[in-house]
């Protein structure tokens, strides 16, 4: 608008003196002006007529860790060639998309890909694309908007846990049998030769044609038992920021479990102790692991209940021969008494702990080392009070017999969840 102004002003200046002195020079000034201005105006105009342009996202949701790809095509369909074309699509996700600067031929088309990576769990925007253009002088612009907006998932990061195994509860199926199994089950993990007393619809026929004698199938107990995971996210417990935050490792080390659960055929379910008190059934397959990683992703940690609410509430929805899987690292023993309850009921438990003071101490020393400046002496005494809350806490769970894992920065979950 300033420049426009400044033109119109120029402009009607250069008018007027060419109308009051009568030079020649003024006159051919003022038709070089008109020439000017008119043909960027012109050119302005049919800078965006006759183009056809898109984009198209390869996928709405994703974990992090994964690729969004961005595929652009523009058009040029009129015999006038696009000399300055400007794409851009405004977004929320924390990589950005990258917008291209670029010029068309006449009846030409340009397509390119933009690969961005998803750092960071949540829900965000890709707005619709912005097409820009213009005149060389900058006298003019003219811009569009193209497509809609789209909303891009991010689900928490996944961790192969290979070596996690949940406490084995007191019902038949809770857990792998090394032994075999006289009843058939859909588990059938090996052949061996034919002895006397076997059933004949066990017979594997291809193995037989395979070895030449008589092969039978071998049964394992399938895995049944539920699992139910409560993620503690009360704001005064956690600590850390960015990926390696007690938040984000604690969202990571739930999606992991619940995971690894649901290929086991388990049925999981969620209690999340988020700004609200959000609960999820027990279910399997598909559809609740998709529930799952959505609850995951939109969840933080700013709950100001304290974790021995959300097991109340969740204590009685936890029936005989389930597993309890607790995520948290609070260090208040008030929450070791509903826990204990549900040992006394016939329910596996198992705690996800947190070294609270490495978690710091990585956060304070990642600060300093992005401002250039050396760690700094942690608090002794700080330290000494936080190590006997934290023995004082595991004594309570010894008590009741409460398996614990302790999971630090950096250290991968497979082996913080080994055993």
């Amino acid at each position: 608008m300033l420049r426009r102004l400044q033109l119109l002003i120029i402009g009607s200046t250069l008018i007027v003196a060419a109308f009051s002195t009568g030079l020649p020079f003024l006159f051919y000034l003022v038709y070089l002006a008109i020439l000017v201005v008119g043909g960027s105006y012109v050119l302005t105009r049919l800078g965006l007529s006759d183009l056809e342009a898109g984009y198209a996202v390869n996928q709405l949701s994703g974990h992090v860790g994964d690729r969004l790809r961005v595929t652009y095509t523009l058009r040029n369909t009129s015999r006038v060639p696009k000399f300055w074309l400007e794409v851009h699509n405004p977004t929320s996700l924390p990589a950005g998309l990258p917008g291209r600067a670029l010029s068309l031929g006449a009846h030409s088309e340009r397509s390119w890909l933009v690969r961005t990576p998803l750092t960071r769990r949540g829900h965000f925007r890709v707005e619709p694309l912005q097409i820009r253009t213009g005149d060389p002088f900058g006298f003019f612009e003219s811009s569009a908007a193209v497509g809609t907006g789209v909303t891009v998932v991010v689900y928490p990061r996944i961790e192969a846990l290979p070596l996690w195994r949940l406490p084995a509860a007191s019902v038949d199926g809770s857990h792998a049998m090394p032994e075999r199994t006289l009843q058939a089950s859909p588990l059938a993990t090996t052949v061996r030769p034919w002895a006397p007393g076997d059933a004949f619809n066990r017979i594997h026929w291809k193995s037989t044609a395979r070895h030449g004698e008589i092969q039978v199938k071998e049964f394992e107990l399938e895995q049944t038992a539920d699992a139910w995971i409560v993620l503690d996210l009360e704001r005064s417990a956690h600590v850390g920021r960015g990926d390696e935050s007690t938040v984000e490792v604690a969202i990571r080390a739930a999606a992991s479990i619940a995971d690894r659960a649901i290929q086991e055929n388990r049925a999981v379910g969620l209690t999340v102790n988020a700004h609200r008190l959000a609960q999820l059934p027990p279910d399997r397959g598909g559809r609740q692991h998709l529930k799952i990683m959505q609850l995951l992703a939109a969840v933080d940690g700013d709950a100001g209940s304290p974790l021995s609410e959300a097991l109340v509430a969740t204590v009685p929805r936890i029936r005989r021969g389930m597993t309890a899987v607790v995520i948290t690292p609070s260090l208040d023993r008030d929450w070791v008494r509903p826990l204990s309850a549900l040992r006394a009921r016939g329910v596996g438990c198992v705690v996800v702990s947190f070294d609270v003071a490495a978690f710091e101490r990585h956060a304070r020393d990642e600060e300093l080392r992005n401002l250039g400046l050396p760690p700094e002496p942690a608090d002794a005494a700080a330290e000494s009070a936080r190590a006997k809350r934290e023995r004082a806490l595991r004594h309570a769970l010894s008590e009741f017999d409460v398996a614990v894992h302790t999971v630090v920065p950096v250290r991968p979950l497979r082996e913080a969840l080994a055993g």
